[in-house]
């Protein structure tokens, strides 16, 4: 596909960004008025230092969903698989530490994020194919959160399911039916799962923040065990691809019915988003539906958004686990330049401050621990690892309290920093005490008030 360099001005704040934040390489990719726009900035690695360029393979990270959640649309629109169905339907053999759930949870549960149980879970199966069969036997030490259908908790294990529930119904290896049926007839060539085919390419290497700044990180492979929540690695080229046929680019792999069904509200979601379509989380912005996703793995965070009204589509990759600023900023640039609209934060309400001692506490989940502060009319959260990940491999720099500001009951909108547009919740139990935060998708549990 022919491509144009992203405009200069753009370039030039990517680069302040860059610099800014400390990230070593930036890719950027844009559809806008039919045309196709990208170009690299900075360096592959610091060790071994490269320019950066369209074709560059980064590690997308959680934009892997909608590669899964795309692959169960396929199998349904083929009618070899319902969405409304029990997972035991297709596999039998699923277990969670809670029977009930683990009987009742549906496809459509886990592709929207309300399987229930806990959702961060990485273990190494190995590089044979039986991997995400080990994954999903894993499962049965999961402990529930909350009953299935309950709530949106973002899950990387729901969608490390999906893809098992994809080898079983199409009789092929996960990748094997992904290359097949999506990335060879979308001419997607630089996109894969494995190591040993993204080496012959240009690829970034992630660096991790430290306080004599940016170093390569020690991590590259990407288990096979979560193919289907993080496994792709792709260029912004490849990446404009994956927009243009989820904008309905008439390729004939899917139905527009089927891609439109993706992008429409199938639940709620408090965080992160407004709502969940099928693996796409769904905002709005100067009153046009914008789907999107993002990701973050081995010191790589990426962005990936799409207005189909407007023909629009825009990609960030980053190599450096600060690169949250940097994608969501040099995205905002983009959308900018190219349609003129802006993301706007919600207004704060101050007739809630009266409200934010309710909130204060400590918070915690699988993966981080949370401090809720109140001052004046802001709340403060600070984010810090849980124990045992800090036990294993602690942050070089831990990142400073963020801001919030109420803008509707239980919910709150960070002003400021790396997080800054991102939306918190708080749940209440039934005696009307708050008792789970929702941030970054994730439920945490108030342990301390």
């Amino acid at each position: 596909m022919k491509y144009e360099a992203i405009p200069g001005h753009i370039g030039l704040f990517a680069r302040g960004e860059m610099e800014r934040t400390g990230v070593p390489g930036v890719a950027v990719g844009v559809i806008a008025g039919g045309r196709w726009y990208a170009t690299g900035y900075g360096v592959t690695s610091l060790r071994n230092p490269l320019s950066v360029t369209p074709e560059t393979l980064f590690q997308v990270g959680s934009t892997s969903k909608t590669y899964a959640a795309t692959a169960i649309m396929a199998l349904a629109e083929e009618g070899r698989l319902d969405i409304e169905e029990r997972v035991r339907t297709y596999l039998p053999e699923f277990r969670l530490k809670s029977e009930a759930d683990a009987a009742i949870v549906t496809v459509r549960h886990l592709l929207t994020h309300h399987g229930g149980w806990v959702g961060d879970y990485f273990k190494d199966m190995g590089d044979n194919d039986d991997a995400l069969a080990l994954m999903v036997e894993k499962m049965a030490d999961a402990p529930q959160v909350t009953p299935a259908g309950f709530a949106f908790a973002y899950s990387n294990a729901a969608f490390n399911v999906l893809a098992r529930i994809v080898e079983v119904v199409s009789g092929e290896g996960y990748e094997a039916y992904i290359g097949r049926r999506f990335l060879e007839p979308l001419g997607m060539k630089q996109t894969t799962y494995f190591a040993n085919e993204a080496i012959v390419h240009r690829v970034a290497m992630g660096h991790l923040e430290t306080a004599e700044g940016p170093r390569v990180s020690g991590h590259w492979r990407i288990n096979r065990s979560i193919a289907g929540s993080s496994g792709v690695v792709s260029s912004v080229l490849d990446q404009l691809g994956w927009a243009a046929f989820h904008m309905g680019g008439g390729s004939g792999v899917l139905k527009d019915e089927t891609l439109r069904a993706m992008q429409s509200k199938q639940a709620e979601a408090g965080s992160m988003c407004e709502a969940f379509g099928f693996g796409w989380m769904l905002d709005t912005v100067g009153g046009e539906q914008l789907a999107k996703h993002g990701g973050s793995i081995n010191g790589q965070l990426s962005s990936f958004e799409f207005i189909p009204a407007l023909g629009y589509a825009c990609t960030v990759l980053t190599n450096c686990d600060t690169g949250r600023e940097v994608r969501d900023t040099v995205a905002a640039a983009c959308m900018e330049h190219f349609t003129g609209m802006k993301r706007t934060l919600p207004a704060p309400d101050a007739s809630l401050t009266g409200t934010l001692r309710e909130f204060v506490g400590r918070y915690k989940q699988r993966m981080v621990e949370l401090e809720v502060k109140a001052e004046g009319d802001t709340l403060w959260v600070h984010d810090r690892q849980a124990a045992w990940i800090a036990a294993l491999e602690p942050r070089a720099v831990d990142p400073p309290p963020a801001p919030m500001q109420l803008f509707a009951p239980d919910r709150a909108v960070v002003t400021e920093g790396a997080h800054r547009g991102e939306t918190a919740e708080f749940i209440r139990a039934g005696s009307g005490q708050v008792a789970w935060m929702r941030w970054d998708g994730r439920l945490s549990a108030r342990i301390q008030s």
